[in-house]
């Protein structure tokens, strides 16, 4: 299965006879954007980023079955997206090294100038993250998906004081690199 396939699933979500998969369809929709902000902040090609979704959306379909409820799906999700981004990254640290390819963020702004503008600074912003050791770049990408504390430690197995020492040492570097 392709990214293109994974986005067109996340399009609609199609009538199954299979509650599985209708969950499953379910989950890539609704949070198909945030899988591909995440798998982007994870690596710097379009291509790793489209394998590594790939990845994150067959490793949920086979979790699926063993998902017991004592998290919020969302959480389930973005635990195994995280789980499978590490295993990502151990598999082709290498590869992911060179590659040359730059996260795009587009601006739906219509006015040239302030687009101009706010997308050199969400270059900006998107290198700078990407530029982050490993364990604040996580924390920062689960925060900016709206997740919660309480969740992003259940995703990345710390405690919540733990997410919170991340994310301030996170701001702090992020607010040195950015005024470079």
């Amino acid at each position: 299965m392709s990214f293109t396939a994974v986005n067109r699933l996340s399009g609609e979500v199609k009538a199954s006879a299979d509650p599985r998969e209708q969950q499953w369809q379910r989950l890539l929709h609704d949070n198909g954007a945030a899988l591909g902000r995440l798998a982007g902040s994870h690596v710097r090609s379009a291509s790793d980023r489209d394998d590594l979704l790939q990845e994150i959306a067959i490793a949920l379909w086979q979790s699926l079955p063993s998902f017991r409820g004592e998290c919020s799906e969302r959480t389930f999700l973005f635990r195994i997206a995280h789980n499978r981004a590490i295993a990502y990254l151990t598999r082709n640290a290498p590869r992911a090294e060179r590659a040359d390819d730059d996260l795009e963020i587009k601006d739906p702004s219509p006015d040239p100038e302030t687009f101009l503008v706010r997308e050199e600074g969400g270059k900006r912003l998107a290198d700078a993250v990407r530029a982050l050791p490993l364990l604040y770049r996580q924390v920062v990408v689960l925060m900016l998906e709206g997740l919660e504390y309480g969740e992003i430690a259940e995703v990345m197995g710390i405690s919540e004081s733990n997410v919170g020492v991340r994310l301030n040492r996170a701001r702090q570097m992020l607010r040195r690199m950015m005024t470079k």
